[in-house]
């Protein structure tokens, strides 16, 4: 019988791999950026994930076809977080595991984004200023639906970090999928008033900018005062009692963005929608364009020219710079939950809301929804992973036949 045949993308027959790849980028210019910049050890490890992944160096499988006979290696995948080629498995299974988690009700977007004079400082405290974001956004959200003019009742709220802008600029901003009502103290459910219901979102979007603006400051302030803020570089200066004052007023005097989308049409297609925003990375292998002589090309939208498509040229080591911009923290959740959905009583206050809005015990609301569906522009996504079949017969009757053990390579990146 003939040898396998290498599949060395985890099966490149089961998915069409890209012509060009970040791994790529990686591979041919990673060695001389890591000798020239400095980087952490998250940094390092994303880039020997990303060019390890798929590859012998991470062992695999041979697989063969018990119809035709046909036999394949299929190497494993590194399942980093930052990896472009694994992100399709990981969003199928969190897809399935949030379906518990949907009420019948209206689901709203509303995305809070933190100004672009805050970047330098983020960059020296990504995890106090992520998480301050996060804490900030949630109580912003809930204190304006707790005021009995609005709403009277706690929400539900997942939200998902993403730090990046089309062109892999920092563009720190959390998107949130709200609940289209809440849970009242006295344990009784309040749905969104009848003319509220084709509104952009539950609440007026200025004063949901104007509070947050003043939470996310008054946070920063209070990080500066207990000296947890990082500061050296560039926000050296911020450490002085004047230019802390001047910087504070400055984002005071800033108007910060509160965007509101149009509400989801029903709580299957919320979460669809919501998972392709929770296993997005900075940039899909789908969008490169060319990578050579020094430089890559990859597709974006200009938002500021009517959502129109572009390309643009970057050096490899400005690529590189700007992909591990959006490197988190080690350990660090970008997915978070809150209110109704927070884990505490998280069980007992969905059980009382089903109750109250007559959902069945195992209806799933998100079953009805088909995920290979595409609903993000221009390849943002990792594509999901078809069921595997045979190359040769399109037999789906595969089975493991060896277990490769990993081949460790030498250093790939100093």
């Amino acid at each position: 019988m003939a040898a396998p045949s290498p599949a060395g993308d985890g099966g490149s027959e089961r998915a069409q791999r890209p012509h060009c790849e970040v791994a790529d980028v990686v591979r041919a210019y990673g060695r001389a950026f890591t000798a020239t910049h400095r980087l952490s050890g998250q940094q390092r490890r994303v880039l020997r994930a990303i060019v390890q992944c798929r590859t012998a160096a991470l062992g695999g499988h041979v697989e063969q076809c018990a119809d035709c006979g046909h036999q394949r290696i299929a190497y494993n995948s590194c399942r980093n977080r930052h990896c472009p080629k694994c992100q399709g498995g990981e969003r199928a299974q969190w897809f399935a595991a949030q379906q518990a988690l949907l009420l019948p009700v209206p689901y709203f977007h509303v995305v809070f984004t933190l100004p672009h004079a805050l970047n330098a400082l983020i960059r020296l405290n990504r995890r106090e200023l992520y998480a301050l974001l996060f804490r900030t956004a949630a109580a912003t959200l809930q204190q304006v639906a707790t005021d009995p003019k609005h709403l009277g009742a706690e929400l539900g709220i997942t939200a998902v970090l993403h730090t990046w802008g089309q062109t892999l600029t920092e563009h720190v901003h959390l998107h949130c999928v709200v609940t289209g009502g809440g849970l009242r103290p006295e344990g009784r459910w309040v749905d969104l008033p009848k003319g509220r219901r084709n509104r952009l979102f539950l609440f007026p979007v200025r004063a949901l900018s104007t509070r947050f603006r003043a939470r996310f400051c008054e946070g920063l302030h209070t990080l500066h005062a207990q000296g947890k803020l990082r500061l050296w570089g560039p926000c050296a200066p911020l450490s002085g009692r004047v230019e802390w004052a001047r910087y504070r007023h400055t984002l005071n005097s800033s108007p910060w963005v509160v965007y509101a989308k149009p509400p989801f049409g029903g709580p299957a297609v919320v979460l669809k929608y919501l998972s392709r925003y929770t296993h997005r990375v900075a940039i899909a292998n789908q969008r490169l364009v060319a990578v050579g002589d020094g430089m890559v090309r990859f597709r974006y939208r200009d938002y500021a020219d009517h959502n129109a498509p572009k390309i643009l040229t970057l050096s490899a080591e400005e690529f590189l710079r700007r992909f591990l911009l959006h490197v988190l923290p080690l350990g660090f959740k970008r997915i978070r939950h809150f209110g109704l959905l927070a884990s505490r009583g998280r069980a007992d206050k969905l059980r009382r809301c089903r109750q109250l809005l007559d959902q069945h015990p195992g209806v799933a609301v998100g079953a009805a929804c088909d995920l290979g569906t595409e609903l993000a522009p221009m390849g943002d996504t990792a594509p999901e992973t078809p069921p595997p079949r045979c190359p040769i017969c399109g037999s789906q009757h595969l089975r493991i036949i060896e277990r490769l053990p990993p081949i460790r390579p030498g250093p790939l990146l100093l």
